[in-house]
């Protein structure tokens, strides 16, 4: 049995969520020993404003007991977004020390593309992004507020245990993958930060000769995400970098309604987390119209981390199914059917690429000499 915090959250989020468990619960039917337990938490932005908190006092203990959690978006209009982020996602992810931020940039079938000549091969990449300190670290000050003299502190930290845990665990990814690592940084600007995580990058690289590593300054890779998506594999980078590639690398890969991620703590010392990463989009909340898909695929990244690739293919596969056939899809792909019309397609896509699986297998079997 598979215990699972699910925190809707605000806007969009409780929609897509509810395609995403249906998803799994068809995945617990079918396959007859995987087993799931949801308990869902009501926190988020409208707990804020009734409590003036985004989570209860002891919201991490009692989460901590988790196989995984499954968030569906944070934010309002109505609530600062620092403190949205901070109080509840960012939480989350420091508290349980979710340093890998893994985010799949892949074209899949059927998936609309903006770019002109570009082959679905051409997108298919991972980026690892660390989560737990860099750009995002919450460090800094605010010196003499209101006054001409104002100065505002902003400041990064690159610890070299946490910058090296990430190198590492990307050189280690593409070493398993047989896959080409590239580093995206900033060293030429920022000569402490950055030029201290390219030395890190070279050093951890030389335990890895079987791994064809690339260093690219974060403004060229931008432009090689949209010019040359190609040269792009595994992709390593800091908190800030990683989040902004990541949602250019949505806009190339069929937009941010297919836009999935996972906050790894690598260890197992605690739960993991997976989300969309679309945001709650207040703007069409309640209309039925919000597109599941990002949702569905990072309940598929859950299943790989619990050991269940072959599930997580199928749910992908289930997805380019639908998107490729186009009776069931949302406004943002071109269709007008409802978020909950798209979770059952995938269900039933599901379904049906299982029982024609069976069936090869059964015949498979049934043909074998002996």
């Amino acid at each position: 049995m598979y215990n699972i915090a699910v925190i809707p959250g605000d806007g969009i989020g409780p929609q897509v969520l509810a395609e995403g468990i249906k998803v799994l619960k068809k995945v617990e039917e079918l396959d007859g020993k995987i087993k799931f337990g949801f308990d869902h938490f009501p926190w988020g932005c409208g707990y804020y404003l009734k409590n003036s908190k985004m989570m209860d006092d002891d919201g991490m203990e009692r989460l901590k007991g988790y196989d995984a959690i499954y968030l569906g978006a944070v934010g309002s209009p109505e609530v600062p977004d620092h403190i949205s982020l901070r109080d509840l996602l960012l939480k989350i992810r420091k508290g349980f020390d979710q340093y890998v931020n893994l985010r799949p940039v892949r074209l899949l079938e059927g998936a609309p593309c903006p770019l002109k000549d570009v082959r679905r091969e051409d997108i298919d990449m991972i980026v690892v992004r660390e989560n737990s300190e860099g750009e995002y670290a919450g460090a800094g000050d605010r010196l003499f507020r209101g006054t001409p003299e104002e100065v505002v502190l902003q400041t990064g930290v690159f610890s070299r245990k946490g910058t090296e845990r990430i190198i590492r665990y990307a050189y280690e990814l593409a070493k398993k993958e047989k896959r080409t690592l590239t580093s995206v940084s900033k060293g030429n600007a920022l000569n402490y930060s950055m030029v201290f995580w390219d030395e890190m990058f070279a050093k951890v690289g030389e335990e890895y000769p079987e791994v064809e590593a690339h260093s690219y300054l974060v403004d060229a890779a931008a432009m090689f995400f949209v010019k040359e998506p190609q040269r792009f594999e595994i992709i390593v980078t800091s908190n800030l970098f990683g989040d902004i590639l990541t949602d250019l690398g949505a806009a190339i890969a069929g937009g941010m309604g297919l836009a999935a991620g996972a906050n790894i703590n690598p260890e197992r010392i605690y739960p993991s987390m997976f989300e969309p990463i679309h945001g709650s989009a207040p703007d069409i909340a309640g209309k039925g119209t919000a597109n599941p898909l990002a949702a569905i695929w990072s309940a598929s990244q859950m299943l790989d981390f619990f050991g269940h690739e072959d599930w997580g293919r199928k749910i992908l596969r289930s997805i380019e199914k639908v998107l490729t056939e186009r009776a069931a899809l949302t406004p943002d792909l071109g269709g007008s059917s409802t978020t909950s019309d798209v979770g059952d397609a995938v269900k039933d896509s599901l379904s049906r690429l299982s029982a024609h699986r069976g069936l090869a297998k059964g015949r498979q079997k049934r043909g074998r000499k002996t």
